[in-house]
């Protein structure tokens, strides 16, 4: 047989997959070498291990492991799904669906909430009637991943169990639930001859008419993660019945056709031939070794082995989960599939095209002109009939939003959580508060099988109020914290179907949702050698106008954004900011129009005797703020706020101004030093300059 890489590599790829072989091979060896040890060294081991881990670690991080230790390790250690679920007072069920091919799928069921145990739900006339949700999981993983959170309320299948659904999550074959077969065994590579196309064909949409005869339901809605949203996508695409038994195709951090790895070396290797993979790893189930390693190492070194690989492969900081969480889910991450699968999504990363598995050994002599001879399918997702409700990270590596966007139907909405990382979807800290509203929007807003138009309109309806009300909340939340001279950042709001995003970012590079973390998070922050999130505000802070705003991996404009960065010497000495006029609820003055270079010259702490003043009256400043409806509430913030705003500002003084021409829309205030802290802020508006 040829080498199917020959030629495609050059020489440091070549070294580079030749220490992939040796690597491999001495997994290989001290995977059989483990097998044949006795279970006293097997705990040696892990002894061991756990002794290297806490001589590197500091005793902050050893004390705050100690902390975490309780709290994870029975999540950690829970042994399937049900146990999981019962750790929070739920019951699940446990069905078997059988495809058409043979293999035998596990698949649960979260009917009730606590205390309905005893009701009757779907099944019968005379039973309670709730609608049916399908969750599905992602590559190399199982359901266990929807509920291995360290807190209830983050769980997104309890959620939706609270609010009166019906819950089922699937599971793909070859994976801890689903390694059954009637025609061949698991030591067989005929079992494992299967790639995304078999979910498609047969496991998706077996499981949903398994489903739905259970409940005797019309139809369920679909919500995906990674590749459970590529199944649905090549599913829905090639079964146009399937279609009429979805209302909605929820896909949390979708994946259709990824750019590819963030690794150049690796990225390119397996690029140039997919192939390469079952060489590496055999025909059979890839990276099996995986739980061989999880039972010999000490859980937090076994963690950061998890985060260094993440990183490695796919830039994953993975910082807005936390440490505790990490530990409790990261044992539940990885589950059994075909290296073919895998294989299956190089290919799609090499074409840059969703498409079938291409079984064609690619011979490396022949002329590349061969290839307008064949051609693989391509999954038609523009036919796809059901509504799809992407939502995405924009910190994720994987998702290449304008070309998917690209290959989906035209009335696809796509909603962006900007420093949402791939996993963050399952396990990050807010994900109930930054995700659960665009999922709960749309079960709500797309209830049937017709499709109709009044359906989107209802949705966009939906999360244009839940986007006003978190923008208006955010910017109260804001204003409120500036008068109290308050330290604590807000969260992040991401809205809906292009409207405006509004954030808060550490320039250090993690989001502010990290700075907002109580207990175990700060905890966590302190012992990993960050800084206290309470004490991220105390030092000056400054912000410049500078142009369009930028992320640190791509390049991306965003409408409105504070950044907090470190403080510094420089930071010290004030910059005006002047930004162009915009209508704003909180009104200039007539008079003081005339006063910009009065305002710049007492941004510079200097004087300008040539410009007349014109007095500002607290109720003139208040009367933005009076139809608020948490006016009332922040009363004593606001006036507080007013005091500070309507201050004189005197050379030589701590006093403090407002620059109205910044404030115009909400643009920006500029604060001279104070007795809250020597500061200056501006909360840039959409359109507005750069930081």
């Amino acid at each position: 047989m040829p080498v199917p890489f020959l030629g495609r590599l050059n020489p440091a790829e070549y070294v580079a997959l030749v220490g992939s072989f040796l690597l491999v091979g001495l997994e290989a060896f001290i995977r059989i070498f483990t097998l044949a040890l006795p279970p006293s060294l097997l705990q040696l081991c892990y002894g061991i291990s756990r002794r290297l881990f806490n001589r590197w670690t500091s005793p902050a991080q050893k004390r705050a492991e100690q902390r975490r230790k309780s709290v994870s390790a029975s999540i950690r250690d829970a042994s399937d799904f049900v146990d999981l679920c019962a750790m929070f007072g739920y019951t699940a069920e446990e069905h078997v669906v059988r495809t058409e091919d043979g293999y035998l799928l596990g698949i649960h069921r979260l009917a009730w909430r606590k205390g309905e145990e005893e009701q009757r739900v779907n099944r019968g006339p005379n039973s309670i009637k709730k609608k049916v949700v399908y969750l599905h999981h992602g590559l190399l993983m199982n359901s266990e991943v929807w509920v291995c959170l360290t807190d209830e309320q983050r769980a997104l299948p309890f959620a939706l169990v609270e609010k009166g659904f019906d819950v089922w999550l699937g599971n793909n074959r070859g994976n801890k639930y689903s390694k059954k077969s009637i025609r061949y065994s698991p030591t067989t590579t005929e079992f494992w001859n299967f790639s995304i196309d078999q979910f498609a064909l047969h496991d998706i949409p077996n499981s949903i008419s398994y489903i739905l005869e259970i409940t005797g339901q019309p139809s369920l809605s679909y919500i995906g993660f990674s590749q459970g949203t590529a199944q649905a996508f090549a599913s829905l695409s090639i079964h146009p019945k399937l279609n009429e038994q979805v209302n909605v195709f929820i896909a949390l951090a979708p994946a259709m056709s990824p750019a590819g790895l963030s690794n150049g070396i690796v990225d390119a290797l397996v690029k140039a031939s997919p192939q390469v993979l079952f060489l590496l790893f055999g025909r059979r189930s890839i990276l099996s070794s995986a739980t061989m390693w999880q039972s010999i190492l000490y859980p937090p070194l076994f963690t950061k082995l998890i985060d260094l690989g993440l990183s490695f492969l796919f830039n994953w900081r993975t910082q807005n989960i936390s440490t505790s969480q990490k530990l409790a889910a990261y044992p539940h991450l990885y589950s059994f599939t075909s290296t073919k699968s895998v294989v299956h999504w190089f290919q799609i990363i090499r074409t840059k095209s969703f498409q079938m598995y291409d079984d064609d050994v690619h011979r490396p002599l022949i002329s590349a002109t061969n290839n307008k001879y064949t051609k693989v399918a391509r999954y038609p997702t523009r036919n796809i009939k059901t509504p799809i409700v992407l939502v995405y990270g924009g910190s994720d590596s994987l998702v290449d939003i304008k070309a998917m966007l690209k290959e989906l139907p035209s009335q696809t909405v796509a909603n962006e959580i900007p420093h949402y990382e791939h996993l963050d979807f399952l396990w990050a800290r807010d994900v109930d508060k930054l995700v659960f509203q665009h999922v709960f929007d749309a079960l709500e807003s797309f209830t049937g099988a017709e499709h109709t138009r009044e359906e989107y309109e209802r949705y966009r309806t939906v999360r244009k109020q839940h986007t006003d009300l978190a923008k208006m909340e955010s910017g109260l939340r804001r204003g409120s914290h500036l008068a109290r001279g308050s330290d604590v950042a807000d969260s992040d709001v991401s809205t809906a179907v292009g409207e405006e995003m509004v954030r808060v970012v550490d320039l250090s590079g993690s989001s502010n949702e990290e700075a907002a973390g109580t207990g175990e998070e700060m905890e966590e922050a302190q012992s990993e050698g960050g800084v206290s999130p309470t004490k991220r505000l105390e030092s000056p802070l400054k912000f410049e106008s500078r142009g369009p705003l930028q992320f640190q991996d791509r390049e991306r404009p965003l409408s409105r954004e504070s950044h907090i960065p470190s403080p510094t010497i420089q930071q010290q000495q004030l910059q005006p900011s002047i930004l162009p006029p915009r209508t704003s609820r909180i009104a200039r003055p007539r008079g003081s129009k005339g006063n910009l270079a009065a305002e710049m010259a007492a941004s510079a702490g200097e004087d300008c005797p040539n410009t007349p003043q014109t007095p500002v009256s607290k109720a003139e400043m208040m009367d933005g703020f009076a139809d608020s409806p948490t006016a009332a509430g922040s009363n004593a913030a606001t006036t507080g706020m007013m005091n500070m705003m309507t201050t004189p500002k005197r050379r030589g003084t701590g006093g403090s101004h407002m620059s109205f021409d910044s404030m115009r829309g909400g643009r920006g205030i500029s604060l001279g030093a104070s007795k809250f802290s020597d500061a200056a802020v501006v909360l840039d508006g959409e359109g507005g300059a750069e930081h």
